[in-house]
């Protein structure tokens, strides 16, 4: 005879609300780390897709993507004639709203080096790939903007040539892919207010800055993207540009890092903390619910011990019914997950190393909340029958 069984059966709706008390705890720690997935392979996307060996960005900076980067426009001429070097691609990202049918929107305009890079390495959903060096674009789902459309990006209109899915950087705005040219000249765009504040300036002083910096003021190139000959060596040919001062190298390793360990850091820690506490909240939880539905069964509990049951029976009930509910709150919890994370409007990536590593807390929590009870029946005295 399963006793767990028996008293789940005995009282089924406390045993689900529980369960589901579990499930909603697990659901939220599974969306924590999800986010926390989700974010960082939005950070990472450009880095892990574009193919680059190497980026070129302004000296002393962790550009473009930790830390902003402006470098000369003639930067990729100097790269391109350093031994070893396969073949370069301007780089630059920014946001800019936009408005688009009466509503406004943002994106992170990001240009790419046509006709050298057309885009080729984002994945299309719709349309096509950039052909012309000018006036067309590509754009993730999340702008709202669909094939064909035309929207207006500083002074110019841009037609929308293909449509992509999950294409958004680390604050959640999705990417409008641009030739190079139109990014600069979207970038460059100044508003008449603008331009006469520019007038108004103390020239002298912006010479200044001027002579003490090799970027011109309205340079927007962000990076240059280095590929290097199979037989190249990236630390040579990084170590011959750096010696211009003015530009530092980064590989691809180089901005997962700066990445990951400092511009995501805080956000870490922070998701970290926030799972620990709902995790020591859920065992809290557990441990209480298996603890009450110990005292109520000492009578029983009792009985059973009177008439010879052994520790190791009751223990097991006590185990068996911890275990049930874990079980049936995480299966809650994954399908709760999988259903109610699509329609968030960040990414969640329900990863399966996490999802099992989350199952083996939930199931050692349950351990715990079971000890609690079990160390309570193991004081329970066959006489208390009588009392």
């Amino acid at each position: 005879m399963n006793l767990a069984w028996k008293d789940i059966r005995f009282n089924p709706g406390r045993f689900l609300l529980t369960a589901l008390g579990v499930a909603f705890l697990m659901t939220a720690v599974i969306g924590m780390t999800g986010l926390y997935r989700g974010i960082v392979e939005d950070a990472l996307l450009i880095v892990d897709r574009i193919e680059a060996d190497l980026w070129v960005v302004q000296g002393d900076r962790a550009g473009p993507f930790a830390e902003g980067s402006a470098i000369a426009s003639t930067m990729d001429r100097r790269v391109e004639g350093v031994p070893g070097v396969a073949g370069v691609r301007r780089f630059t990202q920014f946001s800019q709203q936009f408005s688009f049918e009466g509503r406004s929107g943002r994106a992170t305009v990001t240009g790419l080096d046509v006709p050298k890079d057309d885009g080729s390495w984002i994945p299309l959903i719709a349309g096509r790939h950039l052909g012309a060096s000018r006036y067309e674009a590509l754009a993730d789902l999340s702008t709202g903007l669909t094939l064909g459309d035309q929207v207006r990006l500083g002074l110019d209109h841009y037609t929308i040539v293909g449509v992509t899915r999950q294409m958004v950087d680390m604050g959640g705005d999705g990417l409008l892919f641009v030739s190079i040219n139109d990014a600069m000249s979207i970038a460059r765009r100044r508003t008449s207010e603008e331009v006469l504040l520019a007038r108004a300036a103390n020239q002298t002083v912006a010479a200044q800055v001027g002579e003490r910096s090799s970027v011109a003021q309205d340079s927007k190139i962000a990076a240059v993207l280095v590929t290097l000959d199979p037989a190249a060596d990236p630390a040579k040919v990084a170590e011959a540009i750096g010696r211009w001062g003015d530009a530092r190298v980064l590989s691809g390793a180089d901005q997962r890092d700066l990445l990951l360990n400092a511009r995501l850091w805080k956000l870490r820690i922070q998701i970290l903390a926030f799972t620990i506490l709902l995790l020591a909240i859920t065992c809290i939880v557990v441990s209480l619910i298996i603890y009450t539905m110990t005292i109520e069964k000492l009578h029983q509990i009792a009985m059973l011990k009177l008439i010879g049951a052994r520790n190791s029976v009751i223990a097991a009930m006590i185990g068996q019914q911890a275990g049930a509910i874990g079980l049936t709150g995480f299966l809650l919890a994954l399908v709760v997950s999988s259903v109610l994370f699509r329609f968030f409007p960040r990414r969640i990536v329900l990863n399966p190393t996490d999802l099992a590593l989350l199952g083996l807390v939930l199931a050692l929590i349950c351990a715990v909340a079971s000890g609690v009870g079990i160390a309570r029946t193991l004081k329970v005295n066959a006489r208390e029958v009588l009392s």
